[in-house]
């Protein structure tokens, strides 16, 4: 399990994307948040699902994640677009073939103790450009 320390922060810890574990636990992410937009399924009347998101870390990995209908008003002013985020407390999913947008084989899955805020000094550098 790789940690990377945020310069600068003494004690708050974050995984790259390469050492995520299967699994509900207490993992953390630091994170550029690329984009992210409501998920819809139009085989059934265009319902929604829940917010996709893109995340980029420091070792230019990417991988999405998901945050369910039932939780997304909760999260959705949390999100922007172009930031620097710690997630916290997150389930890490297999992704299947049939909904696998990037190379990575997991994908994050919002829960309802999740946490997720703006990193605004002491984050990792994130080339967002990448």
């Amino acid at each position: 399990m790789v940690r990377t320390q945020f310069t600068g922060v003494p004690g708050v810890h974050h995984l790259t994307f390469e050492s995520l574990c299967l699994g509900r636990s207490s993992q953390s992410i630091a994170a550029g948040l690329l984009c992210f937009w409501d998920s819809l399924n139009f085989n059934k009347d265009s319902e929604f699902m829940g917010i996709t998101v893109f995340f980029l870390d420091e070792k230019v990995n990417l991988i999405h994640g998901i945050i369910p209908a039932g939780c997304a008003n909760h999260y959705r002013l949390s999100l922007k677009a172009g930031s620097i985020v710690k997630v916290i407390c997150f389930e890490v999913a297999r992704c299947s073939s049939m909904y696998k947008i990037t190379n990575h084989p997991f994908l994050i899955c919002f829960i309802p103790p999740t946490i997720i805020d703006e990193v605004i000094t002491g984050a990792p550098e994130i080339n967002l450009q990448s």
